[in-house]
């Protein structure tokens, strides 16, 4: 059961995660790139560092996203058909849930190896100067971790109706938008700043997806 169910997933989610696939295999050929270029212009490591900082927050945000698409296409056929074909199976529903979470773990898996590899790719064709390390296997463990954070969280979310996925979705990003406005504007609020730190400050669930993403650091 669960190879059809896995085979169902792909076939619902092909397209996307073959998107994700080619953005996970970029993106560490472009950090590649931009150290390369900037250790042309800059001798002082911090300036090129910053920059594959810079290029390194696409690495959480292409991992919340993952998350978030695989998490609604695990359950889109299940919410359309009302969940009659769920019920209608023969094993318990915690066991239906739990086939629906390993499948979409399996296809999660995709594009956490195009960027394994691609990073390995990278890192073999740069040559780094003294002190510099390259930490492919690092960056693309973590990615998976983030991945299946956000995963498990949106297909928990995901798993009631749509209109409750969607309120809570809604939800996080205002969050999320209020957050990047006020620091845009310099503007402090204690009791949000608090959630926040609780939230991405360790050991807050979310604090992986903090810090720095470097696939070059010291």
């Amino acid at each position: 059961m669960f190879r059809q169910i896995l085979f169902t997933q792909w076939k619902w989610a092909r397209l996307p995660v073959l998107a994700f696939v080619l953005a996970g295999f970029a993106l560490p050929l472009l950090s590649a790139q931009a150290f390369s270029e900037s250790y042309s212009r800059f001798w002082f490591a911090p300036l090129f560092l910053g920059q594959l900082q810079s290029l390194g927050a696409f690495y959480p945000l292409l991992a919340a996203l993952i998350g978030l698409i695989m998490a609604l296409t695990a359950w889109a056929a299940d919410h359309r058909g009302r969940h009659v074909y769920a019920l209608s199976l023969p094993i318990p529903r915690w066991h239906y849930t739990l086939l629906r979470f390993g499948a979409g773990a399996v296809l999660i898996l995709l594009p956490t190896l195009a960027l394994w590899l691609s990073a390995l790719i990278a890192t073999s064709l740069t040559k780094l100067p003294m002190g510099l390390h390259a930490y492919p296997t690092t960056l693309a463990v973590r990615f998976a971790l983030a991945t299946l954070i956000a995963f498990g969280a949106l297909f928990a979310v995901s798993a009631g109706t749509s209109r409750a996925a969607g309120i809570v979705l809604g939800l996080l990003a205002a969050v999320v938008l209020a957050q990047l406005l006020f620091d845009l504007f310099e503007i402090k609020i204690q009791i949000i700043d608090a959630v926040l730190y609780r939230i991405y400050i360790w050991p807050g669930p979310l604090e992986i997806f903090t810090g720095h993403w470097m696939l070059f650091d010291v």
